[in-house]
């Protein structure tokens, strides 16, 4: 025991002894003196004390100083020894093992870290520089690894890859038939994007999954290291260049406005149609699937991830979107109305993904533009439907129907409004760009002074015939067609019954007309009072009534009648009525007109010829052969198919 220690106990029992002795009186009392005495003692023998404790305290000290560099020193030769294994590991290189390689560089971080806390030591300033060296050197090397890893596993996707992405119903064999080139191909569009609302993309595979944790780990050392804008450069280089080489591969190509203008509509028609499928499969698939390795790669780095896609994507984006402008600025002709619907419907179809795709401060300027050429090919879009309106009142094409059937006119114009029906969700979207108004009543409006526009312009092809009988069938012909497509179209719903039935007495009073004025003149023979020239004779009834004609003016009637008939017939069968039931209805009309004034006439007049001479000179057909050759008009034949 210490004397200090010793010194406390015995110091401890004289208090102890003082108490117990308290209970006594005269014990305490003679016991004060000799504790007295021993105080004094103890006080002089702690003062003869005082420097050897002192002299303890300095050796313990000097004891506890030697651990504590001892210890100091351990940890510093452990540091050094951290230091000499990890240059050994970045020595090596991180392709052997990355995993180590990383260990590696946190470690020397580390010691770096430690150092300069302690910059006291003797040294200190030597191995931060070593130190610091070998980490430049070490992030140099990861940069190296980093291009490598991007570079090898960054392949551009195959075409066929990508179509294996994509809904059973866009791939390139069932979509082979929405790039017909005519104008009645045109009806797919809607309805296709009708049954895709639901329909599954799959990402393709554009970095190994197993390589992206390695890539991101890589990335993230860089990034503490300071080194953004080498990982910026590599990464927006490498993949920028893959993602053009993919849409290349694809087909996209840069096409210039005076490109676009120089091609042949059937050459750029088809490039539109495959400009739709290339916008769809780069922001659902690759746009898609570069944002997604983006983000892997770059998770935990917001502005260096939203940097990266923007500048990965950002010539990609305007290849495609220039070709869009280029189609919405050229010149506007009736037939690129659907194909500018068409590039109106990918464009609102995509455009929730390219808000999202799109969505960070650095894609400002592509999100801009996707809803710029979305505006401008609506906008295109409404100025080519009153294009077709006005081209539709003035069209002056010299293509004649000799047989007054159905103008090629006629058949474009119905075509292209029921082809306009098949985009009714997205001309009500149109509309709606500009007018806030019923977007149904304004498709109603459109269609109707389409409708309009077509009847005055046949109207005024109709008095290019000379015969008014033929303009009255034209007129008939074309009406009852547009009035019969309209029934079996979307239209009827949209003009609604009262336009269907107007129009159906319109075709009706041209058939009126066709007949008044086309038998007039032969009904005339049979009915109307004989000329004096004739030989006189009262008047004919259609009943049979009146004067008898004599001989001769019998003859002439007959003579008169076979020469008017043939020549309607000659002419009049080779007018057609490409409608089976119309052609048979103004057929049965005509005969319910013209076979009972023949039956008639032939009755009672008939007779008088019979009994002469040559009689079939004059009455060549019997009411049977009249509606056998009745039965022969309308049907658009030469006269040398009636001659055989």
């Amino acid at each position: 025991m210490g004397i200090p220690q010793a010194m406390e106990a015995l110091s401890e029992r004289a208090a102890a002894i003082r108490e117990s002795l308290q209970k006594s009186q005269t014990s305490t009392e003679n016991m004060v003196a000799i504790l007295g005495s021993f105080d004094h003692r103890l006080s002089a023998l702690e003062t003869a004390m005082r420097p050897t404790q002192i002299r303890t305290h300095s050796i313990r000290r000097a004891h506890e100083n030697i651990d504590k560099t001892l210890k100091a020193a351990e940890v510093i030769l452990a540091k050094f020894d951290l230091t000499r294994k990890a240059e050994a590991k970045i020595l090596r290189g991180p392709h052997e093992d990355l995993e180590s390689y990383l260990e590696a560089i946190d470690q020397l971080r580390s010691i770096v870290s430690f150092f300069s806390s302690n910059k006291s030591f003797k040294s200190s300033g030597g191995i931060l520089n070593h130190t610091n060296n070998l980490l430049a050197k070490a992030i140099s090397k990861l940069e190296d690894e980093f291009r490598q890893l991007l570079t090898n596993y960054s392949k551009p996707v195959e075409p066929d890859r990508l179509f294996d992405c994509l809904p059973n119903s866009l791939r390139p064999s069932s979509a082979a038939s929405s790039q017909q080139s005519d104008v009645s191909s045109k009806g797919h569009s809607e309805h296709q994007n009708k049954s895709l609302e639901n329909a599954l993309y799959t990402l393709p595979t554009l970095i190994p999954p197993r390589v992206l944790p390695l890539l991101h780990d890589l990335a993230q050392q860089m990034v503490q290291a300071g080194h953004q804008q080498q990982l910026f450069r590599i990464y927006r280089d490498t993949r920028a260049s893959v993602l053009e080489q993919s849409l290349r591969k694809l087909g996209v190509e840069r096409l210039t406005k005076d490109d676009v203008q120089k091609m042949q509509w059937e050459v750029l028609e088809a490039k539109i149609g495959n400009w739709i499928h290339y916008m769809r499969i780069a922001v659902k698939l690759l746009f898609a699937g570069e944002k997604n390795v983006c983000d892997q790669i770059f998770d935990g780095v917001d502005s260096l991830r939203d940097q990266c896609f923007a500048d990965v994507t950002s010539n990609s984006v305007s290849v495609l979107l220039s070709f869009g402008e280029a189609i919405a600025k050229s010149k506007r002709s009736p037939e690129k109305l659907f194909v500018l619907l068409d590039m109106y419907e990918i464009m609102r179809e995509l455009q929730s993904e390219m808000e999202t795709l799109f969505g960070s401060k650095y894609c400002n300027e592509m999100r801009e533009s996707s809803v710029s050429l979305t505006k401008r090919l609506a906008q295109t879009a409404q100025e080519t439907f009153g294009d077709f309106e006005e081209a539709v009142e003035k069209d002056a094409t010299k293509t004649s129907v000799f047989d007054g059937t159905v103008h090629p006119l006629t058949s474009y114009v119905i075509n292209y409004v029921k082809f306009l029906f098949d985009y009714q969700s997205t001309l009500k979207q149109l509309f709606q760009e500009f007018d806030s108004r019923n977007p149904e009543a304004q498709l109603a409006s459109v269609t109707t002074r389409i409708m309009q526009a077509l009847q005055n312009n046949l109207d005024g092809k109709s008095k290019q015939y000379k015969d008014s009988a033929l303009t009255q069938l034209f007129l008939m012909n074309n009406i009852h067609y547009i009035v019969r497509s309209v029934r079996r179209s979307e239209a009827k719903d949209l003009l609604g019954d009262d336009w269907v039935q107007i129009h159906r007495r319109i075709v009706q009073q041209h058939a009126n007309q066709y007949k008044r004025v086309s038998w007039a003149k032969i009904l005339q023979c049979l009915t109307v009072q004989a000329s004096n020239s004739s030989g006189g004779g009262g008047p004919i009834g259609g009943d049979g009534s009146g004067s008898q004609l004599s001989r001769a003016g019998v003859k002439d009637r007959f003579k008169t009648f076979n020469v008017q008939f043939e020549e309607i017939h000659q002419r009049q069968s080779q007018w057609t009525v490409p409608d089976s039931e119309l052609r048979e209805s103004l057929r049965l009309a005509v005969a319910e007109v013209l076979l009972p004034a023949y039956r008639s006439f032939l009755r009672r007049h008939g007779p008088q010829i019979e009994s002469g001479k040559n009689p079939q000179k004059y009455i060549r057909y019997t009411p049977e052969d009249l509606e056998h050759m009745l039965g022969e008009f309308f049907e658009g034949k030469t006269w040398n198919e009636q001659k055989r």
